[in-house]
C-alpha cells in the first residue's frame, strides 16, 4: 500500500512538472524578427498603419508572456497564438511597405516629370512676357523663382536616386507650385495687355 502511495505521489509530481509549460521561444523570436524586418523595410514611412498593428500585436504578446511569468501553472497557448498573430502582422507590414515604396517611387517620378514640363512651359512663357513699365523687376523675380524651382527639381531627382521617395515627391510638388505660380502670373499679364 505504501508503495502505491509513493507511486501516486511520483505520478502526481510528474504531472505538475509537465504542467509547467515553457515559453514558446521559437514562436516569440519569429514574431520579433518579423517586426524588426518591418522596421528595417521602412514600414514606418511607407506602411505606418501596418507597422503600428504589428507593434500592437507584439505588445499584446509581451503582456501575455509577462502575465504567465509568475504563474505556477503557466499556460503558453494564448502566447503561441499571439506570437503567430504578431509574426503575421510583421510580415504584412513588410509587404505593405514594399507596396507603399513602389507607389511612392512612381508618384515621385510622375511629379518630377510634371514639374519639369511645367517649368519648361513657365520659362517659355516668361520669354514672351509683356515688358512694359515696372515689368522688368517682376520678370527678374519670376526668373529667380523659376531658377529656384529648377534647383528644387534637381534636389528631387537626387532624393529619388537616394530612394527617399516621399521627400522627392514633396520637392517636385513644391517646384510644380512655383512654376505654376509664375505661369499663371505671366498668363494674367498677357491677358491684361491684350485688353
Amino acid at each position: 500500500m505504501r508503495g502505491m502511495k509513493v507511486f501516486a505521489l511520483a505520478a502526481g509530481l510528474a504531472l505538475v512538472v509537465t504542467g509547467c509549460a515553457s515559453v514558446p521561444k521559437a514562436d516569440v523570436d519569429a514574431a520579433k524578427a518579423a517586426i524588426e524586418a518591418a522596421s528595417a523595410a521602412d514600414a514606418g514611412e511607407y506602411a505606418a498603419d501596418a507597422l503600428k498593428a504589428a507593434q500592437d500585436a507584439q505588445a499584446a504578446l509581451d503582456a501575455e508572456l509577462k502575465a504567465q511569468e509568475g504563474k505556477f501553472f503557466a499556460s503558453y497557448d494564448k502566447a503561441k497564438e499571439l506570437a503567430a498573430a504578431a509574426k503575421a502582422a510583421g510580415e504584412k507590414a513588410v509587404a505593405d511597405a514594399a507596396t507603399g515604396k513602389d507607389k511612392a517611387k512612381a508618384d515621385a517620378t510622375t511629379a518630377i516629370g510634371e514639374a519639369k514640363a511645367l517649368l519648361a512651359e513657365a520659362q517659355a512663357l516668361l520669354e514672351k512676357a509683356p515688358k512694359g513699365k515696372g515689368a522688368a523687376q517682376d520678370i527678374e523675380v519670376m526668373k529667380t523663382d523659376l531658377a529656384t524651382a529648377g534647383t528644387t527639381i534637381t534636389d528631387a531627382e537626387g532624393a529619388l536616386t537616394a530612394a527617399k521617395f516621399l521627400d522627392a515627391k514633396a520637392k517636385a510638388e513644391a517646384a510644380k507650385t512655383a512654376a505654376s505660380t509664375v505661369k499663371t502670373a505671366v498668363e494674367a499679364a498677357m491677358a491684361a495687355k491684350k485688353k
